[in-house]
């Protein structure tokens, strides 16, 4: 009988990775963000995008906002594209370069096919505001909903609204590339392109596709965004120096720092890719999937969720814990999420007691440099594992002296680190105990 883990990859057949790009706060080539991320460098500044001089919080990790996807093949159709969007066609273009597929010519459009783990856009809050004070009747002390639809058709731009929507990088993607295959989005918070990536694998898997294209993109920098999250503590308020505010791990962290941005991987069944003389970057070994049933924001306060979506993953592919060479965490700088995390791969990886921490794989957090690009977070964490593989270096934790008590596992502190790997886990978790963890090994250990 088949079962959930046969259906999602095959020792036989594995589903492999041919293309990777993406869209930060560093920059948007593969090698020149690498190159930044090994030398600890922070994308994190006082925000451009909008005045937020009067906000907790007045940083974040922004892409350049003057910054625009290029070598795109049909511009015209992108014209109205959304921020989070246009990030989703820039990683995409050049995951499909890497990938060799736009010269060629066996490619069944009807067969590839789209997974997205995509956040929404930019929202239009001027008008928003300006729409709401117009339509409130002082004498009811309320919004009066026929006037604010009237005044909403009069201000709002139709297309603006449409393209803010999470399902909107979907839509441009497949125009783009011509994509008639499967299509789908998933948004489960933080963990959601982690878990696209995982999903997409699936429709591989079962034969439903021969090339998927998966990842995420997200922004949340705007006023609606920071102020969700201030409201909820959850963001630094080190606004006197936003450059070592993400500091995942450390005794003294405060909170996340926004991010945005995206990542997509071009995914295929290793004799599909192998059929076209592509060349293979690593593969997805396994994928766990699981849901903390704890509260609506919280998770699990021992990580039970997280803890099993590494096993899940570990078995799927097949391995043993001590098979795992280095664990891209999570790692967001929250006081709950450090803890929680640390105790979760303890769990798994340190014995019945935890005490073990000697047999725990070296562990480090990108969003001490990126920020956190909330959707698009683990679709960029995967790229950095397939870096991490092909060069044989972990990126290190930024800003991190003096560890949390509860945080006492190798966080690759503030250098990169030489070390050869053949099969990372990749921890995403969203808002809400949402759990999501990829494995991705070296296309020659699987």
């Amino acid at each position: 009988m088949t079962t959930p883990a046969d259906a999602r990859t095959s020792s036989t057949d594995p589903i492999v990775i041919t293309g990777c790009g993406w869209v930060t706060p560093l920059g948007d080539t593969l090698d020149g963000v690498w190159k930044r991320m090994l030398n600890a460098q922070s994308g994190a500044a006082a925000i451009r995008g909008f005045d937020a001089s009067t906000f907790p919080t007045t940083f974040a990790a922004e892409v350049d906002p003057g910054w625009s996807p290029s070598g795109l093949k049909h511009p015209k159709l992108h014209e109205t594209a959304g921020r989070h969007t246009r990030f989703a066609l820039g990683a995409a273009s050049r995951a499909w370069e890497q990938s060799g597929l736009d010269g060629f010519d066996g490619l069944d459009r009807e067969r590839l096919g789209l997974y997205l783990g995509a956040g929404e856009g930019t929202i239009d809050l001027e008008h928003y505001v300006s729409t709401t004070l117009a339509a409130w009747d002082a004498d009811a002390g309320a919004v009066d909903a026929r006037a604010w639809a009237a005044e909403a058709l009069r201000q709002f731009d139709a297309d603006r609204e449409v393209e803010q929507e999470p399902n909107m990088p979907l839509t441009h993607l497949a125009l783009e590339f011509g994509a008639m295959g499967p299509a789908s989005n998933c948004l489960t918070a933080c963990a959601a392109s982690t878990q696209a990536i995982g999903e997409a694998c699936a429709v591989l898997a079962r034969g439903e596709a021969d090339v998927m294209l998966s990842g995420g993109a997200h922004t949340m920098i705007h006023p609606f965004g920071v102020t969700g999250f201030n409201r909820l503590t959850a963001l630094s308020n080190r606004n006197d120096s936003p450059e070592t505010a993400s500091r995942p791990f450390s005794a003294d962290r405060d909170g996340f720092v926004m991010g945005e941005g995206a990542g997509i991987l071009v995914l295929e069944r290793r004799s599909h890719a192998e059929a076209r003389e592509a060349e293979i970057l690593a593969e997805i070994g396994g994928y766990g999937a699981t849901a903390d049933a704890y509260r609506i924001t919280d998770i699990h306060p021992e990580g039970r969720g997280a803890a099993a979506a590494m096993r899940q993953a570990l078995e799927m592919a097949g391995l043993e814990p001590a098979g795992v060479d280095w664990i891209a965490a999570h790692g967001t700088g929250t006081k709950e999420n450090d803890s929680i995390e640390t105790r979760a791969i303890k769990s798994v990886f340190a014995g019945a007691d935890g005490a073990d921490l000697a047999a725990v794989p070296p562990v480090s957090s990108i969003k001490s440099m990126l920020g956190h690009l909330i959707a698009a977070a683990g679709a960029v964490q995967a790229i950095a594992c397939v870096l991490a593989i092909r060069d044989g270096v972990l990126p290190p934790t930024a800003n991190l002296t003096t560890p949390g008590p509860e945080c006492d596992l190798d966080y690759v502190p503030n250098e990169a680190r030489r070390k050869p790997v053949t099969a990372a886990l990749s921890n995403s978790f969203g808002f809400g105990g949402q759990n999501n963890t990829l494995l991705i090994r070296s296309a020659q250990s699987g």
